[in-house]
């Protein structure tokens, strides 16, 4: 495997120190109202920029940016309800966003599930983990390209180190893990569709010349709500002990804020915290294994994932 340079942001890593005015510019954000989302979302709307929060619990955004709003007086935030559990509610979304967001300059994937204790199903029979972190995005991402190419915006695919556990594979033969059902697994396999898929949307708009950039990156090991309300009690009290190694989920946002406003990235890369074997540490590009650059896999899911959706799309 091919040693990475030094970090192409210095020493410190990449920081919102080195962004400029954001004024004029529109971020969409999935899962805006907690964790990473909701600090990128106040880090992109101190620096100016709109920010349309896609959220599942409309309550929850509204009191989001009513805190949002007390630091940030002037702030340019609404939200529009997002479930990602339903397709249905993704295209009812995603056709809000066109009739009242006339330009995005990135849609940042940035909402998940993780560690659900039991095997459990969206209403469109996806084991949830797949159906909220992959199958929602993806038909998201679809709805919304060609407003994004319009736009010549980004796609920002938040991945995670679990793509490189579990697994390490897509399982074609058993999507819902209807054999044998654990819940790291699950998570890990949700994980690597998303980044699977975002590094073959890479290639296709390459292909074809279009004006959206598609980046991924992870958050480390940050103190978020993630996994919390869905794991299992033995998970929630390991995930307590390890908190205090964790960095804060403000520095968790880095990444996807990186991806979604620095220029000159590079493709076929993944950005997120560089030491303690990615889990924390200073901003840059990490090492990305291969498997999740596999185009036949990548092909084999693009098609899959088209006929669960529903929406044949191509950039």
């Amino acid at each position: 495997m091919k040693k990475l340079e030094s970090n192409p942001f210095g020493a410190k890593g990449w920081t919102p120190r080195r962004l400029t005015s954001l004024k004029g510019k529109t971020y969409l954000i999935t899962g805006a109202n907690v964790g990473a989302g909701f600090e990128a979302t106040k880090v992109l709307i101190g620096k100016g920029a709109r920010v349309v929060m896609l959220c599942r619990n409309s309550d929850k955004a509204n009191v989001a940016i009513t805190e949002i709003k007390q630091q940030f007086p002037d702030a340019e935030v609404s939200s529009i309800k997002l479930d990602l559990g339903s397709l249905a509610s993704v295209r009812n979304a995603a056709k809000e966003v066109k009739s009242t967001v006339p330009h995005i300059d990135a849609l940042i994937c940035n909402a998940a599930i993780a560690q659900v204790a039991k095997q459990e199903m969206t209403v469109d029979g996806f084991e949830s983990q797949l159906g909220v972190n992959h199958y929602g995005h993806f038909l998201l991402c679809g709805l919304l390209f060609e407003l994004i190419e319009k736009s010549r915006g980004r796609i920002v695919v938040v991945g995670s180190l679990g793509y490189k556990m579990g697994l390490k594979k897509i399982q074609f033969d058993d999507l819902n893990f209807d054999n044998k059902y654990t819940p790291m697994n699950a998570y890990s396999h949700s994980k690597l569709a998303q980044m699977v898929f975002a590094y073959e949307l890479q290639q296709r708009i390459k292909d074809v010349g279009k004006n959206v950039q598609v980046q991924v990156c992870h958050p480390g090991a940050a103190r978020t709500t993630l996994a919390q309300e869905e794991a299992s009690f033995a998970t929630r009290i390991l995930l307590k002990l390890l908190s205090p190694l964790a960095q804060s989920a403000e520095k968790g946002s880095w990444p996807e804020v990186l991806c979604a406003t620095e220029d000159d990235l590079e493709l076929a890369a993944l950005y997120g915290p560089t030491k303690r074997g990615g889990f924390a540490g200073e901003i840059g590009r990490c090492q990305l294994l291969p498997h999740a650059l596999d185009r036949g896999v990548a092909e084999k899911l693009w098609a899959i994932s088209e006929e669960k959706t529903g929406l044949s799309w191509s950039p």
